[in-house]
């Protein structure tokens, strides 16, 4: 089990891995990864690594995990990287693996094909998250913001009261108290298209609090974090683009296109 570092900011992981059922979107364009797409004229990988070494909040260049050592030489483009302890399984089992493999926390976590994140967002994040400090604190972005930027893309939202959020694979595990809540993922993630299932799973009692109670995202992890024994926390992201991952042809082309914008701007 690893143990907190010195470090006064954090680590950071970014899980590459594939389902066990492969990748369509890799597939589709004929490479081994989704790591490896070209965004912009670089891998994928190589802009998520770019943005998190250019953040000033990394201990040491990133970890990357579920890439064999040749596909991560290529896919990082020259961007610093460590290969971290691969598992099989979804992001939780490759979370796990990689945490009880020696990295240390805190730790931050990210997924390949997050290409629109930026240092700034980065910086956002984990300072929220060390200032809220929860075990565990998740990225979210609300369908406001996200709609107000980008109303074409399809995301999925968890129906929180209030506001919907979706998700932005940002992840912040402050402390061993957060593997816990990492355990429970791991059951729940062949449901995590499906937030009623999901909420079913905290219980009977806690599910309907959740699902007919509509509490609002704060109120929501509160909830959670007293069925589960360990504090979750959320920050929610003032960036619409931090919700945008790529997971369709769709996404990778409003992805391209969006950064194609940043360039010329």
């Amino acid at each position: 089990m690893s143990q907190h570092s010195a470090c006064d900011t954090a680590y950071a992981l970014v899980l590459a891995g594939a389902r066990a059922s492969g990748d369509a979107l890799a597939m589709a364009h004929g490479v081994q990864s989704k790591a490896l797409i070209n965004i912009g004229g670089a891998p994928m990988l190589s802009s998520v690594l770019r943005s998190l070494m250019q953040s000033g909040r990394l201990c040491t260049a990133p970890y990357v995990s579920g890439l064999e050592p040749e596909v991560l030489e290529e896919a990082s483009g020259g961007i610093p990287a460590q290969r971290a302890q691969s598992v099989s399984g979804g992001p939780a089992s490759s979370l796990l693996g990689a945490i009880e493999g020696g990295i240390q926390l805190p730790l931050l976590v990210t997924t390949c094909d997050h290409a629109l994140l930026t240092s700034e967002m980065v910086d956002h994040f984990v300072g929220e998250a060390i200032r809220g400090g929860a075990d565990l604190t998740v990225g979210l972005a609300s369908k406001e913001t996200i709609q107000a930027s980008y109303p074409q893309t399809r995301r999925t939202y968890i129906p929180f009261g209030g506001a919907p959020m979706s998700g932005c694979n940002l992840f912040f595990i402050r402390s061993s108290e957060a593997l816990k809540i990492i355990r429970f993922w791991q059951q729940a993630e062949q449901d995590r298209k499906k937030p009623w299932k999901i909420a079913w799973r905290f219980g009977p009692v806690t599910a309907l609090r959740l699902l007919i109670g509509r509490p609002d995202v704060h109120r929501a992890f509160q909830m959670i974090s007293a069925r589960l024994g360990a504090r979750a926390g959320v920050v929610v992201m003032p960036f619409a683009e931090a919700a945008i991952d790529v997971d369709s042809q769709a996404d990778l082309e409003l992805v391209r296109s969006i950064l194609a914008d940043r360039r010329q701007g």
